[in-house]
C-alpha cells in the first residue's frame, strides 16, 4: 500500500506508514471505496453493449423472417450472374454477393413501408439483405444483365449512395460484357442509362462527343 503522504510503499495490512507514521487504515477504505465505482461502471457498460446487440440481432432476424427466401430456380439465376460478375474481375463485388448478401425474394416489414418505385432489386445496408423482386427474373435479357444489376445492388452492399452505384455500373458496363449488338434492344440498359443520364449528367456532356455518352 503506497503512502500517500510520503510516497512509500508498505506493506498490504500496515496500519501505519513505516516512514511517517501516516494513517493507512483510511486511505484503504478510500481505496477501497475508488474500486467500486469503477466495477460498477464496467458492469454497466458490458450489460448496455449486450442489449445493443440482442435489439440489432433482433431487428436483424426480423427483417429476414418478414421476407420469403429465393425458389430453387431463382437462386440459381442469382448464382449464375454473382458467377459472371467474378468471372469479369469485380472480385471484391462477388464476396460480398456470394458470402455476406442475404437473398429475400419480395419485401420485409421495413421495404414494405417506403413507397418506391418499381425496382428489379433492394438492399437493406448495413444488414447486407438484398431483394430481388420478380422483374430481376423476367426482363433481362440473360446472366450478363441480372450480373448488371447485382453489381449495382454491391455497390450498397459497400454503403455506397445510388449516385455512386449508377456510376459504378455505368463506367464498367464494357469491362462486364454489357454492351453492343446484343444489347442494342435490351429494355434493362435502356432504362440504367436514362436513368443513369438523369442522375449524372456530365457523363453524357464532354469535348470529344458531345452531348453523347462519355464513357464510350
Amino acid at each position: 500500500m503506497k503512502c500517500p503522504n510520503c510516497k512509500l510503499v508498505n506493506y498490504p495490512d500496515s496500519k501505519s506508514c513505516a516512514r511517517c507514521k501516516f494513517d493507512l487504515a483510511g486511505t484503504a477504505y478510500l481505496e477501497l471505496e475508488a474500486q467500486v465505482p469503477k466495477s460498477n461502471l464496467i458492469r454497466r457498460a458490458v450489460v448496455c453493449v449486450l442489449v445493443c446487440i440482442a435489439v440489432i440481432a433482433g431487428f436483424y432476424s426480423s427483417l429476414v423472417l418478414s421476407a420469403a427466401a429465393l425458389t430453387i430456380e431463382e437462386k440459381r439465376a442469382s448464382q449464375n450472374a454473382i458467377r459472371m460478375i467474378e468471372k469479369k474481375g469485380f472480385s471484391s463485388e462477388a464476396f460480398l454477393l456470394k458470402r455476406l448478401a442475404v437473398f429475400r425474394s419480395n419485401d420485409n416489414w421495413l421495404n414494405a413501408s417506403v413507397e418506391k418505385e418499381n425496382a428489379y432489386a433492394a438492399t437493406n445496408f448495413p444488414f447486407e439483405i438484398v431483394t430481388l423482386y420478380p422483374d430481376f427474373f423476367t426482363f433481362p435479357l440473360d446472366d450478363t444483365e441480372r450480373a448488371a444489376i447485382l453489381l449495382h445492388e454491391a455497390q450498397h452492399l459497400k454503403g455506397n449512395d445510388e449516385k455512386a452505384a449508377y456510376e459504378f455500373v455505368w463506367k464498367n458496363r464494357r469491362k462486364l460484357g454489357w454492351a453492343g449488338e446484343n444489347y442494342a434492344n435490351s429494355v434493362i440498359l435502356s432504362a440504367v442509362r436514362k436513368q443513369t443520364k438523369e442522375i449524372l449528367p456530365l457523363l453524357f456532356i464532354c469535348d470529344v462527343n458531345p452531348h453523347e455518352d462519355c464513357t464510350e
